[in-house]
């Protein structure tokens, strides 16, 4: 069976794009899974930018805790990594409301 072929833009596929937009998340700043996938080249793609975080944050060493949902709140449940993230967060400076909700207008990152 073949392997699928991703799609390349300036000869980068998706997933590589996507990789390099995180990176260059700064400390104390963060992005959502949509902005993400807009920036990448494709805005209906946030699920796959999710996938993309969990097979390659690790190896990567992708600043995985920097991005959040489109309502401004982490995306992962209590007990299954919410808590590290909140905390790693906090480290960065980022503050959450009474609603665990980031101010995007403090802390949203767009690139330049």
């Amino acid at each position: 069976m073949k392997a699928k072929r991703q799609e390349t833009f300036d000869g980068f596929s998706f997933t590589e794009r996507v990789k390099d937009i995180i990176k260059k998340i700064p400390r104390g700043k963060v992005a959502t899974y949509g902005q993400i996938a807009a920036y990448a080249g494709n805005p209906w793609a946030a699920r796959q930018v999710v996938r993309i975080l969990h097979a390659s944050a690790r190896k990567e060493k992708l600043p995985w805790h920097r991005v959040v949902n489109r309502e401004g709140r982490i995306a992962l449940k209590p007990g299954h990594g919410y808590e590290i993230q909140k905390e790693l967060l906090r480290k960065e400076g980022i503050k959450f409301d009474k609603n665990d909700t980031i101010d995007f207008d403090r802390y949203l990152w767009s690139p330049p």
